[in-house]
């Protein structure tokens, strides 16, 4: 049974987009039958050819048309049938004559005659067939489109990358391997060359290293669509979990004035770059000699080593003596060095900086977390989660630019925080087993053979609790492991702790808390031995941190304190107070990184593969 649009039938059980009748190979490939149901169905399909091999008829002719009867003549008026000979149907009907009578007048030499003339007549290429592997990004699996040479050019359709929209008729493969099914093309409907010579993806297995210079076209190799697929799923699955426990969805800023965490690595946001001091006077050539001291100093160092080597050769005197004079001179490109350096606006010193000429008046920096802004609607709404990019000035190879999931919850402690951070995960395993098998396949196969048992015994397993103390404790007594740094209380736990408490000791996930209120953030809640905070992390193996939350302090008097302690800029935080101020609650609350969530389902180890377009420390290409 099929439906019409646009004058295209289209198969019941074929997804097609809603605003074009173009179907979604997934509906078509992923089927039980694997589309055999669909045959002799006629479908418009798009996406970006994978691969390609084209194939010469060997029979370049077509067989001939059995003759038709000649058309009769009107008795009256003489004129043809329906249709009068055309010009060039006349003439092809006397070449037989027109070469008899060559053939008498010219004897011998009509053979020869002919061959020069064939000879000058360009011949058409023979017929062919393109098979073309087209994936359109909506699954794993590719349609194998069969395209005559008749209808369209195969060099414009052969190059890996070619984009087509085409249209045809679904046909059952005669040899059955890996896909049943096949598309043969009888309309083009859209060509998108690529110019093979330049298009990076020309080469077959591309490695990671090398995609990452090409994240506009990463998503067209198969492991970053199904990276992509998956990430889309466990975005989707967020909304799912926290949706159905009566959350709302919320965005906090990304331009903000408050360090969220405290002391850490911030990007300013500034428009003051590049615009003159007006309290600095530029500096002239004149009054250079201070700003290009260390310039001046270092050329000065090269010649008279230069003197030192001529002095020792003795074999070029009148080089010695005119680098000798010259040396005497003032430094021209030492001044204009200095004249560089001096310009006006190159450069930012924040302690000379009048911010109230800035755009918003302010220091402002891109934020390093919206636990903060969330907390304003938990005390006003409840519950509350958010998804979106946070940023962090660190050198140290890690992104710049990672996407989180955090959530706020008035009337809530601790344990509550564990509780929903523990079913959160197992949520978002599930998912991602149940709604993306065929991508988790591929990922088994091609990147971590354990990921699907991975994420299945992570479902079911009890995720080990244990306080930061009780670690120091037993890493302590840990007799056949050397670590390379001593654990001591106090100290942060570094990988090589994590890894050996979750894949030695319990080889489960492990969620630590009440850690000491020096590693954690100023906002958590300080516990009654005024020495530890209420935190905690979920660890995973492979030393991975995936989530950190906390109960956040409610009191006025101890968070202050802690402000001051830390020697934070207390105006800052004068609107996070406030909450304290008026009307404060109990609440909790939790980050995770979304995109090391993604490593986890899919078994990467690197960040920058799983974001599309990763920041980091010099590399923003795009």
């Amino acid at each position: 049974m099929a439906t019409e649009q646009a004058g295209v039938s289209m198969p019941v059980g074929v997804t097609r987009l809603k605003y074009s009748n173009r179907v979604v190979l997934k509906t078509i490939l992923e089927r039980s039958d694997g589309g055999l149901g669909l045959v002799g169905e006629r479908v418009v399909i798009g996406g970006w050819v994978r691969s390609s091999k084209e194939v010469t008829m060997k029979d370049p002719l077509p067989p001939s048309p059995s003759p038709s009867p000649p058309p009769k003549s009107d008795a009256r008026t003489g004129a043809m049938g329906p249709k009068d000979a055309s010009f060039m149907e006349i003439l092809h009907s006397r070449i037989p004559f027109l070469r008899s009578i060559m053939k008498v007048l010219g004897g011998g030499n009509y053979n020869h005659i002919r061959e020069n003339s064939e000879e000058g007549i360009p011949r058409p290429p023979p017929p062919s067939i393109a098979f073309l592997q087209v994936s359109d990004g909506s699954c794993v699996s590719y349609l194998q489109v069969v395209v005559a040479s008749a209808i369209a050019s195969p060099c414009q359709l052969l190059p890996t990358g070619t984009c087509i929209l085409v249209e045809g008729v679904l046909m059952q493969l005669s040899e059955q391997g890996k896909h049943v099914i096949e598309l043969k093309v009888d309309k083009i409907l859209y060509i998108g060359t690529v110019d093979h010579e330049k298009y990076p993806l020309s080469k077959k297995k591309l490695p990671f290293e090398m995609l990452r210079d090409f994240s506009q076209f990463r998503p067209r190799t198969t492991t970053v669509a199904s990276v992509t697929r998956i990430s889309n799923a466990l975005t989707f699955a967020t909304h799912t979990f926290f949706q159905n426990l009566g959350f709302f969805h919320m965005q906090v800023p990304i331009i903000t004035t408050t360090d969220s965490e405290g002391l850490t690595e911030k990007f300013q946001v500034t428009t003051l770059l590049g615009k003159p001091d007006k309290t600095e006077k530029p500096t002239t050539i004149k009054d250079t000699e201070g700003v290009s001291l260390e310039v001046i100093k270092s050329a000065a160092k090269e010649k008279a080593k230069l003197v030192e080597e001529l002095k020792k050769s003795e074999s070029n005197k009148e080089a010695l003596a005119a680098t000798l004079q010259d040396f005497q001179k003032p430094n021209e490109a030492s001044h204009l060095k200095a004249r560089e350096k001096s310009k006006p606006g190159t450069s930012l010193k924040p302690d000379k900086v009048n911010f109230s000429e800035d755009f918003f008046s302010c220091r402002t920096y891109l934020t390093v977390s919206g636990c903060l802004h969330l907390e304003s609607y938990a005390c006003a709404l409840g519950n509350v989660y958010s998804i979106g990019p946070r940023f962090r000035a660190d050198c140290a190879g890690h992104v710049a630019e990672r996407l989180m999931i955090e959530i706020e919850m008035a009337f809530a402690q601790l344990e509550d925080a564990m509780s929903y951070a523990d079913d959160f995960f197992k949520f978002l395993c599930k998912w991602v087993l149940d709604n993306c098998p065929e991508d988790m396949k591929f990922v088994s196969k091609r990147i971590d053979k354990t990921r699907i048992d991975r994420l299945q015994s992570m479902i079911y397993s009890k995720v080990e609790k244990i306080t930061y103390t009780e670690v120091v404790d037993v890493l302590g007594k840990v007799a056949d492991q050397k670590f390379e740094v001593k654990l001591q209380w106090g100290a942060p736990l570094t990988a090589e702790h994590l890894s050996y408490l979750v894949e030695v000791m319990f080889k489960n996930p492990v969620m630590i808390y009440n850690y000491p209120k020096g590693v954690k953030p100023f906002y958590a809640r300080l516990n009654d031995d005024r020495k530890t905070v209420a935190a905690f992390d979920l660890v995973l193996p492979k030393a991975r941190i995936l989530i950190s939350g906390s109960q956040n302090e409610e009191r006025l008097d101890i968070l202050s304190s802690r402000i001051k302690e830390l020697g934070l800029p207390r105006e800052q935080y004068e609107w996070y107070l406030d909450l304290r101020r008026h009307g404060t609650v109990e609440h909790s609350g939790f980050s995770l990184g979304f995109d090391h969530m993604v490593l986890f389902a899919t078994g990467l180890t690197d960040a920058v593969d799983v974001i599309p377009f990763p920041r980091s420390y010099g590399k923003a290409n795009n």
